[in-house]
């Protein structure tokens, strides 16, 4: 997990070009969901406590990353359960502190790493991955914009066919997106089929959300045109978060997202004081580690 803790300031040459800033979609996710958010996750880099949705997302995420080493008459339901533990310990190797959500009352390892079978229960339902050979996983991509715009981030899967039609496929440990709330999770889809369009020059065929909370799988066909929408996005979405830097200005947007915020009790819409801006102001994406952000929000 080394790799992805890695950091790209403003100014860093990438092929002798400098590099206006740096954007993954979860990043501009955060900033078009709230900005504070974005701000005190980006800039000020607080810690946040470890979720068991987060971290089960991590553990079935490893899980998944590994089972496509193994021959594929091994890719079983009772295999993957069965390497449910040492992904568990290759986390906690990685992150220690999150040793520490099982240690109160309350709290039931046992339990919960049944709840992480039981999302790879859930996977199995929905693909046999017996008869799934991917080209790439958890792979890093990255592309930077005519704008000097860096896009970057991790793809759980992408499938390569014969004809080299490409399917772009993301897990999700949580459950499908109501009706009418898809955008968030197509977006980050969207911006992966951007990177991989502007590097290989190939629009990926299919986009693939697998939901294993609810088993749901949510499939887009993306154009040129949408691909080409998604890129003025994410640049406008750049332009605002400079905006925003630049008048030091990052304001609370109260919503449905707020009951899942770590960040309370420094947000002026709960009453609370967000901490003093840090100098220089300096807007880092660091690019996360596959499954561990903030878990997927109910429907």
């Amino acid at each position: 997990m080394e790799e992805t803790s890695a950091r790209l300031r403003i100014g860093t040459p990438v092929d002798g070009v400098k590099v206006l800033g740096s954007l993954s979609p979860s990043r501009a996710g955060d900033f078009r969901t709230c900005p504070l958010m974005f701000r005190l996750r980006t800039i000020d880099r607080l810690p946040e406590e470890p979720s068991p949705d987060a971290l089960r997302g991590t553990v079935v995420h490893k899980v998944l990353e590994d089972l496509f080493d193994l021959p594929a008459a091994e890719r079983t339901p009772e295999r993957g359960e069965a390497m449910v533990q040492d992904a568990w310990e290759f986390v906690l190797d990685a992150e220690p502190e999150a040793a520490t959500l099982f240690a109160g009352e309350g709290t039931d390892i046992v339990a919960w790493l049944s709840s992480c079978r039981e999302s790879l229960r859930g996977y199995f339902a929905l693909e046999d991955p017996r008869r799934l050979e991917p080209a790439e996983r958890e792979l890093y991509v990255e592309t930077l914009l005519d704008s000097r715009l860096l896009l970057r981030g991790f793809v759980d899967r992408i499938d390569v066919a014969q004809d080299g039609a490409i399917r772009v496929v993301d897990y999700k440990t949580g459950r499908s997106p109501a009706v009418g709330f898809e955008g968030k999770a197509l977006f980050q889809m969207r911006f992966y089929a951007l990177v991989i369009w502007r590097t290989r020059g190939v629009v990926p065929t299919l986009l693939q959300l697998i939901y294993l909370g609810d088993g749901q799988v949510v499939t887009y066909q993306p154009d040129e045109d949408d691909l080409r929408f998604t890129e003025r996005l994410v640049e406008a979405v750049w332009q605002a978060i400079e905006a925003a830097r630049a008048a030091r200005d990052w304001q609370p947007n109260p919503g449905w997202a707020c009951r899942w915020c770590s960040f309370q009790s420094l947000c002026p819409a709960f009453g609370n004081e967000p901490p003093p801006l840090p100098e220089p102001v300096v807007v880092e994406d660091p690019v996360s580690v596959p499954g561990s952000g903030p878990p997927d929000l109910p429907s």
